[in-house]
């Protein structure tokens, strides 16, 4: 599920028993390679059908405006902070539709949400594994 991500998936696959690093590994490379579609999905449907759209048009011209400072002050570090904090609605997904908002090149952008999606899964793990060794020391058998 999209808006599960990476901060589901480990979670849910230390608790059934598997090796951290399988679930880790897997989840986050899963998690970065969401921005390939998704960034070129983009700029595809935004190219061939949205960008005709007066109202849409104008609103992604206005983010892109509003946003030039940000991304220029904080760039891809910026955008992989907000990507890494491990709250709903800050995943892969929406760093993706941000960058492609605010008109970063495709390049800058992966190294931004992939950076993020790597810290938010080492983030995520300590986490699990430090809620689920506390449980276990609590209640055997969990």
């Amino acid at each position: 599920m999209p808006w599960i991500e990476l901060r589901g998936s480990i979670p849910l696959g230390l608790a059934w028993g598997m090796p951290w690093y399988l679930v880790s590994g897997f989840a986050v490379l899963a998690n970065v390679l969401v921005f390939i579609p998704v960034y070129f999905l983009l700029h595809l449907f935004y190219e061939r059908w949205f960008s005709r759209v007066a109202l849409v048009r104008r609103w992604v011209e206005r983010v892109r405006v509003k946003g030039r400072e940000p991304v220029e002050k904080y760039g891809v570090w910026g955008l992989a902070v907000f990507v890494a904090i491990p709250l709903p609605g800050t995943g892969a997904y929406s760093g993706t539709l941000l960058a492609f908002l605010m008109g970063m090149p495709a390049g800058r952008a992966f190294l931004a949400v992939g950076s993020g999606v790597v810290g938010a899964g080492v983030l995520v793990t300590l986490a699990a594994t430090g809620v689920l060794a506390g449980l276990r020391a609590i209640v055997p058998g969990v």
